[in-house]
């Protein structure tokens, strides 16, 4: 069933407690129930940047590139049922100053008709690959994968049925409780398989990468050089993005990384 707009606006003004309820989330007796209600059967992968990616090939030739948006292009191709919503519910409730509120997530798959029709429109193939290219254009970073939180306050059931693609920025970012949130639940949410973030000796200590780039805090100083916690990050990108020196280094160890996200993906949600 739809949900009205009276309880998506209530989901707007709730959403600055998320922290308190990722807090909450460590105690045994709300793990389990916060888990069921908002989490089960999730699986969420992290897209890098297509600008950052290397891949262990030429980057004069990008035809020979396959890059991570790939993936996300190939779920799209893949059903015909595609819902892009009016606004990114997480920019609007912050009331991000930095990066598109109106350039919402995509949602794919059958369960799309229980969205309400109020919250944004059926689109094309086309249509949907247009707005992730605006997306990314903007700074905006992909998320691909199955989550809950999506069919609880978009009403849009069955859970298999409903593919979520969302463009998130570092400062609004629902994800940003990853480094609060119990452990059993944050590793539901990863980096692409094979993807790693290192630090070269290229690094002076500028500090940049540690003021507000990284949405899950997974770089700190150590002396004068920034360190990456590989346990922690979700290999978006960012820091490499943002690094005046290139001393930070986004790479792909398996060249056949789309397929592999593809394999994990694909079984939670139908498509068709």
């Amino acid at each position: 069933m739809a949900r009205p707009l009276w309880f998506v606006e209530l989901v707007k003004k709730s959403f600055p407690t998320r922290f308190l309820l990722a807090r909450l989330s460590r105690y045994a007796g709300l793990r389990q129930v916060i888990d069921y209600m908002l989490f089960a059967g999730d699986d969420i992968i992290y897209l890098p940047k297509d600008n950052v990616i290397q891949v262990g090939v030429d980057l004069t030739r990008p035809s020979d590139v396959i890059l991570p948006s790939a993936v996300i292009e190939h779920f799209i191709q893949e059903t015909n049922h595609l819902w892009l919503m009016d606004f990114c519910i997480c920019r609007t409730a912050e009331g991000c100053q930095d990066y598109p509120a109106e350039l919402g997530c995509l949602f794919l798959g059958e369960a799309v008709e229980k969205i309400n029709p109020e919250l944004g429109r059926r689109v094309s193939k086309e249509e949907a690959l247009a707005h992730l290219q605006r997306c990314r254009e903007a700074g905006l970073v992909h998320l691909v994968g199955r989550n809950k939180l999506d069919t609880v306050w978009l009403g849009a059931n069955p859970g298999h049925k409903l593919l979520t693609i969302c463009n998130c920025c570092p400062c609004c970012c629902l994800w940003r409780v990853l480094p609060v949130i119990d452990e059993s639940i944050s590793r539901k949410v990863t980096k692409m398989p094979g993807v790693s973030v290192t630090v070269t000796e290229a690094c002076k200590g500028c500090k940049l990468c540690t003021r507000d780039v990284c949405f899950v805090q997974a770089i700190h100083m150590e002396g004068k050089t920034a360190v990456i916690d590989d346990t922690v990050c979700r290999g978006c990108g960012r820091c490499v993005e943002v690094c005046p020196l290139d001393a930070i280094e986004l790479t792909v160890a398996d060249t056949s990384f789309m397929a592999a996200a593809i394999e994990r993906i694909a079984p939670l949600v139908d498509l068709q």
